[in-house]
């Protein structure tokens, strides 16, 4: 398994409005083949940071994830509330 670290800046006075667009893009990724699950978190004394941290069962799963139509068509309502590139950081376990 690994996780997805997502940074993302949000535009100041948009916050609500890229809520309802991360929690449209989570409940899209729930159909994705190999995701397990995720939460999104606010940054404490900064509402315009916020970390979403995904689990899938591999890479590959990741991948057509990322690659997909239907994370293009939920990014496109999210991307024009951020302030720069969201920030993807890939984690797996220590062995």
């Amino acid at each position: 398994m690994i996780k997805i670290i997502i940074e993302r800046r949000i535009m100041p006075g948009l916050e609500e409005e890229y809520e309802q667009a991360a929690r449209e893009a989570m409940r899209q990724s729930l159909g994705a083949n190999g995701f397990f699950g995720g939460e999104s978190l606010v940054e404490q004394n900064h509402s315009d940071r916020r970390l979403m941290i995904t689990k899938w069962r591999d890479l590959r799963a990741w991948k057509e994830w990322y690659n997909s139509d239907a994370r293009t068509q939920a990014m496109q309502r999210v991307q024009p509330l951020l302030t720069e590139e969201e920030k993807v950081t890939i984690y797996e376990p220590a062995y």
